[in-house]
């Protein structure tokens, strides 16, 4: 009989063992150094990107990506904390999804999937804290549902010319709203966007994504917040032709 209950706790100790080895890490948030020293060295001013200097530099890239897959933000980190980390990883990884799948003209070249359900941003290709995750996820599952911050628009990259420019640094928690200030009134006053005259031409992100500048306020009052020019109160808004070639040099 006492061996019998030895066997069982034993067995019950090992299952224990396995389910606390199943469960993600708690960590802190993690230093971002690494990444700032890639976009810094692969990411010009204008933001146009070196794919074959990262392809280069390609150990120093996944010592990054597994910082990053170790573990996920949870509730001891900061907001800005888990904001500039998500921000990071998903432009990290799609530095990744193209360097594994270079050359391509354009990344929308890079399919899985069902044509015209599946999309390049629905791969499950990297783990966060040992789930399985696609780029959309992070974009509209928590960037855009637990943050309400529309500049996010502007500083997460889909490695296409009409995207805003990659900025050649991490985002810290730290600078976190000056880095995001600054991309927004770059994009906004960049030729992605037409604002002077009597029509107001603007990147199909703003008609993409128009509930997330309009939450608290119009469109053409959150554009007045960041132009450097005059804004037409009753210019008619059309949308420019979006350029998915790929934001190489």
């Amino acid at each position: 009989m006492q061996r019998v209950a030895f066997v069982f706790i034993f067995i019950s100790g090992i299952a224990s063992l396995g389910s606390c080895a199943q469960e993600p890490a708690i960590c802190g948030s993690p230093s971002h150094q690494i990444w700032t020293d890639l976009l810094t060295t692969h990411v010009g001013s204008d933001g146009w990107v070196s794919y074959q200097g990262f392809i280069a530099d390609s150990v120093k890239l996944n010592q990054y990506l597994k910082i990053l897959s170790k573990c996920a933000p949870n509730a001891n980190w900061t907001e800005g904390e888990r904001l500039a980390f998500w921000i990071n990883a998903y432009n990290a990884f799609t530095i990744k999804l193209i360097v594994d799948h270079y050359p391509v003209s354009s990344i929308k070249d890079i399919k899985k999937g069902i044509p015209f359900i599946n999309s390049v941003w629905d791969i499950d290709f990297f783990k966060i804290g040992g789930r399985e995750m696609d780029l959309n996820e992070i974009e509209h599952s928590i960037l855009r549902k637990e943050f309400d911050e529309p500049r996010i628009h502007f500083a997460i990259v889909c490695a296409s010319k009409s995207c805003p420019k990659l900025r050649n640094e991490a985002y810290t928690a730290k600078s976190l709203d000056q880095q995001l200030e600054e991309q927004t009134v770059d994009f906004i006053n960049s030729d992605r966007n037409l604002l002077g005259g009597e029509k107001i031409k603007l990147s199909l992100i703003f008609n993409w994504f128009k509930k997330d500048f309009t939450k608290h306020r119009t469109l053409k009052e959150f554009l007045k917040l960041y132009a450097k020019g005059s804004v037409n109160e009753k210019a008619k808004i059309k949308y420019l032709e979006y350029d998915w070639s790929l934001n190489g040099k």
